[in-house]
């Protein structure tokens, strides 16, 4: 038999149900408010504190204030504060060179570091670009860039001496064993190679990759067919060295060698995750063996998990670098940008390795620099592979 209730109790009911939806409201919505009162808090004592800063500068400091670099500055600071080794706010000339190097190209034809002495040092360089062809070589000590000295102008100020206009030239002073020299030559961007091959004996295909930039697939695509179409039955891979780049150039050196399927994904701060490589399901049956070392970094740690992952490929040498964080670069309306660290990458079965690398399959140290150990153990652990 139904059971029928009065009309006070129900209203009575109604009443208690609009009151707890009330306080439930009304609870989150404080809570969101305080939240936000703590955060315009926080942002107000960073901002009066910045403010406070530029007051006291511009009152007393003696020379003069470039606004554009001050703000450069300001921004930079910002970042470094976010303690990320991998995180970086880039000037506009900075992301415009970004965005080079990203394409694969390099202007100038080699990359600079800050020697330990406040000099500029070449550390690498393209052979037959024109600072080489002028006589430039790795490890050279740059002094001056025309009439700008190193030491007193500062290192960013001389670097941004070497940038110019594509095409023009520049005089640089150079110290090599102790003796100065001019070197002059025309500013320029090169390509970079950044993969190359050949093949070895018992049609042992061998490609090196140093890093994963936007040419870098043509690059690669174009060595492996050409050693599998003249009969490559297995593969060496070395990824000693590589310095990463960008993950759609490591998904298009991927696809061709692995089975269909989830290659890499990402955790994302939100607790997002998203897969970020999926292979097709067209892949190069060979076996394959990757050479890596402590200095394989990010997408060339992604390479070679991977293809272990997918039962693809033995990992021969020793453990690598450990950065498994990915980046995104963010560009602004004024022609900057912030390179951000968004998410954190893994592979189906090796996981996350951020801070402590890949272990390989098979651990082989170059401890003789004058033989190189690790590609023989690769070579003979493709010979061992093909006789099971």
């Amino acid at each position: 038999m139904n059971k029928k209730i009065s009309l006070g109790l129900a209203l009575s009911l109604v009443a208690i149900s609009i009151a707890v939806t009330f306080i439930l409201t009304s609870f989150f919505s404080l809570q969101s408010y305080n939240e936000k009162v703590v955060d315009v808090n926080a942002k107000s004592k960073k901002y009066s504190a910045l403010q406070a800063m530029d007051t006291q500068v511009r009152k007393s400091y003696y020379g003069n204030i470039t606004e554009n670099k001050l703000n450069v500055g300001i921004l930079k600071g910002y970042v470094n504060g976010l303690d990320d080794k991998y995180s970086r706010f880039l000037s506009a000339e900075e992301y415009l060179s970004q965005q080079n190097i990203d394409s694969g190209m390099q202007f100038g034809g080699f990359t600079l570091a800050q020697d330990e002495s406040g000099y500029i040092r070449i550390s690498s360089i393209v052979a037959d670009c024109p600072a080489y062809s002028a006589g430039l070589r790795e490890g050279d000590i740059i002094t001056a860039v025309g009439d700008v000295k190193v030491i007193e102008s500062g290192f960013d100020s001389a670097v941004d001496a070497l940038n110019g206009t594509e095409g023009s030239e520049v005089k640089l002073t150079v110290r090599r064993d102790g003796f100065d020299k001019t070197i002059q030559f025309t500013r320029s961007n090169v390509e970079l190679i950044t993969a190359s091959g050949e093949m070895l004996a018992q049609y042992i295909g061998y490609i090196s990759l140093t890093g994963f930039k936007n040419n870098t697939p043509d690059q690669f695509i174009s060595i492996l067919e050409r050693l599998t179409t003249n009969g490559a039955k297995s593969l060496v891979i070395d990824l000693r060295n590589n310095i990463g780049g960008t993950i759609d150039a490591l998904q298009q050196c991927l696809d061709p060698l692995l089975p269909e399927g989830v290659a890499v994904s990402a955790d994302y701060t939100d607790d997002r995750t998203e897969t970020v490589v999926y292979s097709d399901a067209s892949e190069l049956d060979l076996p394959i063996v990757v050479i890596v070392n402590e200095k394989t970094t990010g997408e060339g740690e992604l390479f070679a998990a991977a293809l272990r992952d997918a039962g693809k490929a033995k990992i021969v040498g020793s453990r690598t670098y450990g950065k498994g964080l990915m980046q995104e670069t963010i560009p602004f309306d004024n022609g900057t940008a912030v390179i951000l660290t968004v998410a954190e990458y893994y592979t189906p079965v090796t996981g996350k390795f951020n801070g402590k690398g890949i272990t390989p399959d098979i651990i082989a140290e170059n401890d003789d620099m004058s033989s190189d150990f690790q590609y023989f153990k690769a070579i003979e652990t493709l010979r061992e592979w093909d006789q099971q």
